[in-house]
């Protein structure tokens, strides 16, 4: 069977705010975790205002407190920004908190806009990007105790020392982050609901350069995917419609500073340049009935041959999404 996971993003809606949102996050953990969904991943955004996840570190301790079995994560951390030691640090002390249960996927996309980039790499005299392949092995290292002879830290452990490390993964939207995933011989994580590079092609590029390595012998990946379900096309519609004009002002830089009700989309003053805009997007989300959306899912996946899917479903209305991803656990007999 093809495990599912939840990717959350905090989205504060309009009308709500941060505090509410992060309630919701809570909230939908564990109904997750009670519909039988294998992980729960939260983003980092940084200086936004219609998203409240700038800590996923923090947000994991208190999701993993509220629930018992589900594997929480990031999706991701965004390793440039910081030190590989203290990443590897705060992931231990996660791990040690709940054994067997924690995730950290990592990326190198900013996660804001150019003033957070520069506020959180402040002091920084580097293209720290540059150097996200040897963050990812430093982290690695200190995760498992296997820094290399030689290595510029000698000795140095990442407290707590424990038996067991968080699951690493890489995540990306590029060509250039599978092939760095399966050089490092990490789990890979690829973004498909907003990448421009083909996940399938993505996802086979992984598979074929995969370098075995004490983390995983064999290839294994994810594909996230937008998905939003309801009991008719014509509701799933309508809820996808906050959707839309949110990824579209996304894309003409201009985020909104709230995720949009469907009230609010259905009155928004779209140009004809817009409207095309949308529909060049819409090939990147699953929109429909139960039956549709999973068959729609299984039918990506023939191409890209994930081991998961994970599913981000952005809808305005707390109880329509929580409806969402309980009629997708039904389908897919989660």
């Amino acid at each position: 069977m093809l495990k599912l996971g939840v990717l959350d993003q905090s989205q504060i809606g309009e009308g709500r705010d941060a505090a509410q949102t992060l309630a919701e996050t809570t909230a939908l953990a564990q109904e997750a975790e009670k519909l039988g969904y294998t992980r729960f991943w939260m983003s980092e955004h940084h200086a936004s205002q219609a998203l409240a996840h700038s800590s996923p570190e923090v947000l994991i301790a208190h999701v993993a407190a509220l629930t018992e079995r589900i594997r929480v994560g990031s999706g991701g951390i965004m390793l440039p920004h910081y030190s590989a030691y203290k990443v590897a640090e705060n992931f231990r002390l996660l791990e040690a908190l709940h054994p067997g249960r924690i995730d950290v996927g990592l990326g190198r996309a900013p996660g804001g806009m150019p003033i957070s980039t520069r506020a959180l790499q402040e002091g920084k005299y580097v293209n720290v990007v540059d150097q996200y392949p040897q963050q990812v092995a430093d982290l690695t290292g200190y995760l498992h105790d296997t820094q290399p002879a030689g290595h510029r830290f000698p000795g140095l452990h990442a407290a707590p020392i424990i038996p067991t490390a968080p699951e690493i993964w890489l995540l990306g939207s590029s060509y250039d982050s599978a092939r760095l995933a399966a050089e490092q011989g990490t789990a890979f994580g690829f973004a498909q609901f907003f990448g421009n590079a083909d996940c399938a092609e993505a996802l086979r590029i992984y598979r074929e350069h995969f370098t075995a390595s004490s983390l995983n012998e064999k290839p294994y990946s994810l594909a996230a995917v937008l998905a939003i379900c309801a009991d008719t096309e014509e509701e799933a519609n309508e809820l996808a419609l906050s959707t839309d004009l949110f990824f579209l002002s996304l894309g003409q830089g201009r985020l909104l500073p709230f995720f949009p009700s469907v009230d609010t989309a259905k009155h928004y003053p779209y140009t004809v340049n817009d409207y095309a805009l949308i529909r060049g997007r819409q090939h990147q989300r699953i929109v429909g009935t139960p039956d549709s959306v999973k068959a729609q899912i299984l039918s990506l996946n023939e191409a890209y041959q994930a081991d998961e899917i994970m599913v981000v479903s952005p809808i305005h209305n707390v109880e329509a999404r929580l409806k969402s991803y309980r009629l997708l656990a039904q389908a897919f007999g989660l």
